[in-house]
């Protein structure tokens, strides 16, 4: 990793995933950890899953985020940070009128980089069980519904 800034409408190499519907651009990449900032349109979400090997952080700018965190329902707004240890089951949740920004990172990176180049436009029509499958070879695994439970 070099010093330096990576300004406020850039990312890493001009990288810009698009992932089910939600836009995520890398900020920083080493071993030790990724950053990256995150759009989420109304109604999209990332379902309920656990990073077995990582812990996540998330730092609101806008809008209003809906959590499952560990089986319990809460929210985040604008300057809250949200911890989401490794092990620790969450899903987050765009259920306001309004799109989503905040930055995300993980501490180790582990394979989350190349998980988003495998989604990455992927599109509204892409067979879950294929994502969660390519999800779970990065070490991302999604749970099942509670229905299916």
């Amino acid at each position: 990793m070099l010093p330096g800034i990576t300004r406020a409408g850039d990312g890493m190499d001009s990288i810009s995933w698009n992932i089910l519907g939600q836009t995520y651009v890398p900020k920083q990449v080493s071993s030790d950890s990724m950053s990256w900032h995150a759009t989420l349109p109304q109604g999209t979400f990332v379902p309920p899953h656990i990073h077995p090997t990582q812990d996540e952080f998330l730092y609101i700018l806008e809008g209003r985020f809906d959590f499952v965190l560990d089986g319990r329902e809460d929210f985040a707004e604008p300057g809250d940070l949200v911890r989401l240890p490794m092990g620790i089951p969450h899903g987050i949740f765009n259920k306001g009128d309004q799109t989503i920004k905040c930055l995300f990172w993980v501490a180790p990176t582990g394979r989350l980089f190349d998980l988003f180049w495998a989604l990455h436009n992927l599109g509204p029509k892409a067979d879950p069980a294929a994502v969660v499958a390519t999800s779970a070879k990065h070490e991302v695994d999604f749970l099942p519904p509670p229905d299916a439970e």
